[in-house]
C-alpha cells in the first residue's frame, strides 16, 4: 500500500497507527539517550565528518546536495570522500569501495551515481563507521561526507545538515508508521544547518535543483536541450523517493508527459524497458545508472545540480575551517 495519502493527507488509517508511532518515537528517543550518555559508543574519526540527511522517509535532494558539497570542497583544496549505505546493493560483503561505472545491482544505485559524478572516493556499506574507516584508508582524505546517516549514531559527526522537501515538508508531523518522520520533529533543533529544497526555507537556507540538458543513455556524448522535447509524446519514469517532484519539474519546463512512477530504488530490467512505448523516455540520473545497460536509442536522463544559497556556503566553510584549526 502506498503510504503517501496517510503521511501527507488526512487518511483515517493514520489515527489507527498512532500507538505504533508513539512506540517508535520512544525507541528513537531512548536510543539517542543511550548514545548521549555513553551507554552506546560512537566512533570518532581523525577528520571532520559531515552528515547530509533528512528527517523523513523518501527523497528530499540529499544526493545532489552531497555532490555539490563535494565539488565545493575540492575547489577549495579539500580532499573529500563520500560514504553511503548502498541500499539495494547485493554485494557479498561490506563496506566496499565503489568504482565509477560499477554495477548498481552490486553496489546500489546511489553509490554508483556518487562515484561516477563526484570525482572522489565513494565507499558503500550499512555500517557507516566501517565505511568511513575504509574511506580514510584510501589516503589523503581530510573530510568525510555521509550521504544519509543522520540516524546512524554509531558514527560521530561534526556537522549535521538536514535537507527538507520544501513542498511536502514533514507531512502530518508524525513518526513512522503513522507519518513520514524517522525522528521526532524536535530533532531539527540539534542540527547545524537546514536546507530547504524548494518552497519556504522556514528559517533554513534555500536549495534549488537546476536541470541540465538531457543526456542519452546509450551515448553520453549525445545531449538535447530539454525544450526540444516540447510537443513530443514523452514518457517520464522515476523510481525515487518523491517521483512527483521530477514529473512536476518536467511539466514546469513545458513538456507534456505521461508519468510512470516506480518504487524507490526499483531494479529496472530489460523486460521493464521493453514495456515502454516507442518515443522519448526521460528519467532521473539515479534511474539511468540502472537502465544504461539495456537502454534504447531514445532513452534520456536529466542531470540536476544543487544550487546552494551563498550564505549557507559561507557558514558551512567557516564551521569546517574552525574544525580544521582545532
Amino acid at each position: 500500500m502506498d503510504p503517501t495519502p496517510i503521511w501527507y493527507g488526512r487518511h483515517p488509517l493514520g489515527l489507527l497507527l498512532l500507538p505504533l508511532s508513539w512506540l517508535y518515537c520512544l525507541v528513537v528517543r531512548l536510543r539517542r539517550l543511550a548514545y548521549r550518555a555513553g551507554w552506546l559508543a560512537s566512533a570518532r574519526l581523525p577528520v571532520p565528518v559531515v552528515v547530509v540527511g533528512n528527517l523523513t522517509v523518501g527523497g528530499t535532494g540529499k544526493t545532489p546536495a552531497v555532490l555539490r558539497l563535494a565539488d565545493l570542497l575540492q575547489a577549495r583544496g579539500w580532499t573529500p570522500a563520500i560514504i553511503t549505505r548502498g541500499y539495494g546493493g547485493r554485494a557479498s560483503s561490506w563496506p566496499r569501495l565503489v568504482p565509477p561505472g560499477a554495477d548498481p545491482g552490486v553496489f546500489g544505485d546511489e553509490p554508483v551515481l556518487l562515484a561516477s559524478r563526484s570525482g572522489c572516493p565513494v565507499v558503500a556499506g550499512p555500517d557507516r563507521a566501517s565505511a568511513a574507516r575504509l574511506a580514510l584508508d584510501q589516503g589523503g582524505v581530510d573530510v568525510l561526507l555521509a550521504d544519509d546517516g543522520l540516524q546512524h549514531s554509531r558514527l560521530a559527526r561534526d556537522i549535521e545538515i538536514v535537507v527538507v522537501d520544501g513542498a511536502r515538508g514533514f507531512g502530518n508531523g508524525r513518526c513512522l508508521p503513522a507519518g513520514p518522520l524517522r525522528e521526532p520533529k524536535g530533532r531539527m533543533r540539534s542540527v547545524d544547518f537546514v536546507l530547504s529544497n524548494g518552497g519556504d526555507p522556514c528559517g533554513g537556507h534555500r536549495m534549488e535543483l537546476i536541470p541540465g540538458a538531457a543526456v542519452n543513455l546509450r551515448d553520453r556524448s549525445r545531449m538535447r536541450p530539454i525544450a526540444d522535447f516540447a510537443g513530443e509524446h514523452v514518457l517520464a519514469v522515476a523510481a525515487i523517493g518523491n517521483p512527483e517532484r521530477f514529473f512536476a519539474m518536467l511539466r514546469g519546463l513545458g513538456i507534456a508527459i505521461r508519468p510512470r512512477a516506480y518504487p524507490d530504488h526499483y531494479p529496472f530490467s530489460a523486460s521493464d524497458l521493453a514495456e515502454w512505448p516507442a518515443g522519448p523516455v526521460l528519467m532521473t540520473e539515479k534511474d539511468a545508472v540502472k537502465c544504461a545497460r539495456v537502454a534504447g536509442e531514445d532513452h534520456w536522463y536529466i542531470p540536476v545540480e544543487a544550487n546552494l544559497e551563498a550564505a549557507f556556503v559561507d557558514q558551512f566553510f567557516a564551521r569546517l575551517e574552525a574544525l580544521r584549526n582545532g
